[in-house]
């Protein structure tokens, strides 16, 4: 592996575009790696964005520790795709380890290399073209600016959009298609779905965003109305008694909080909604049930305690999404404006199939879940509306 370890040496300055390793020997781990340049309070860094079956991880190393790690890597990839200024440089490793490395100069060609963290161009809602709630909310001005200080806000839309672009095959056109938002709050993020989904991918949709807040709906709603959103209509109201509609196609919940999402993740598993897209918020329930001897190292610290509960909450929550038929991420998602909860948890439903091979799993699956929850001691709540919904 000398030779790509004189590549990442001699690549990773302030001439890299960006890099791709791909083609992994094990179908296990890490699928897939991009690598490009950051820019980070004066310091040129590389951004490794490694890409599991489920899940995306995301560091900044110096190119000192980004040749190191790109280097051990590579022992696992049998492909290099890279870019570096005036350059295309392409590294095939065969089964029997040997490399080749093949370089292709772009000659007159200047790439231009963005190391900012924004990268606007990649936006879905971009920079200059008004939106209207955006400027309501005073993210955009009257010709489309993002507000420097709301630049996060902008971010976050975004990010919330590209999950949203992820699942459209799952969301046929051609007739309506009915998404809930439970514990909607202020709907930044129940108006840009519309606004996405509506106005720009032309989808026929029904929307319904759910809150307790009856101010926060009746502002929600005036704004529903100045927009023309004719199809989309706020209601006061708990995510548990709710039973406006008989079919979901789509069920949001961001950051409702603790068994909250519980009760809405059981809506979307009655309703056999298509896809489910849950940020989880103030998991406590848990918290108050561990009972482990074992883990007394973490449990008896507070802190410890509360973080280990809410990814043992998150975890198993995952796990019974998989158990009722869907096909799981749990995904890094942005700070929400008044919580530190980054996780996005991301299920898809699977395809009805039949036969032992899925009864298999399912009771497979079913003794992971309940290993887990003995061994803690816990009791989570949407183990038992799934009960109640498979003895329904």
């Amino acid at each position: 592996m000398q030779e790509i370890q004189k590549l990442w040496k001699e690549t990773l300055n302030e001439s890299f575009v960006q890099a791709v390793l791909s083609n992994p020997r094990t179908k296990e781990g890490i699928l897939k790696i991009k690598v490009r340049p950051v820019e980070r309070k004066g310091r040129l860094l590389f951004q490794c964005e490694s890409f599991t079956k489920t899940q995306a991880f995301h560091e900044n190393l110096d190119a000192a520790g980004a040749a190191l790690r790109l280097e051990k890597e590579m022992e696992n990839f049998r492909q290099l795709q890279m870019s570096v200024r005036g350059m295309e440089i392409t590294v095939l490793v065969s089964k029997k380890g040997k490399i080749t490395i093949r370089k292709h100069r772009q000659e007159g060609q200047v790439q231009e290399i963005n190391r900012s963290h924004n990268r606007s161009k990649k936006y879905i809602l971009k920079e200059g073209v008004p939106v209207p709630f955006l400027q309501d909310l005073g993210v955009m001005t009257a010709d489309g600016r993002v507000v420097r200080t709301k630049f996060d806000k902008f971010r976050q839309i975004n990010r919330f959009l590209e999950f949203m672009e992820d699942v459209l095959p799952r969301l046929e056109k051609g007739r309506e298609i009915t998404i809930l938002d439970f514990g909607c709050g202020k709907s930044y993020l129940t108006f840009a779905m519309y606004y996405y989904l509506h106005e720009l991918k032309q989808y026929d949709i029904r929307m319904i965003g759910l809150d307790l807040k009856e101010d926060v709906i009746a502002h929600c709603s005036t704004l529903a109305e100045k927009y023309g959103y004719e199809k989309l209509q706020f209601l006061t109201g708990d995510i548990a008694a709710y039973e406006g509609v008989s079919a979901v196609d789509m069920v949001v919940t961001l950051h409702a909080c603790d068994t909250a999402t519980d009760y809405a993740l059981a809506k979307a598993i009655g309703w056999n909604a298509k896809v489910i897209l849950s940020v989880p918020c103030c998991q406590h329930e848990l918290n108050t049930q561990i009972r482990n001897d074992i883990l007394s190292p973490i449990t008896e610290y507070g802190l410890l305690k509360e973080r280990f509960a809410a990814l043992v909450t998150d975890g198993l929550r995952a796990k019974y999404l998989e158990y009722a038929g869907y096909d799981t991420q749990v995904l890094e998602f942005i700070d929400m404006e008044h919580t530190p909860k980054n996780i996005l948890l991301r299920g898809i439903r699977r395809e009805d199939k039949s036969g032992r091979e899925k009864d298999g799993k399912k009771e497979q699956m079913q003794k992971q879940i309940r290993s887990c929850e003995a061994f803690l001691g816990v009791m989570p709540t949407l183990g038992d509306l799934l009960k109640k919904i498979e003895e329904s």
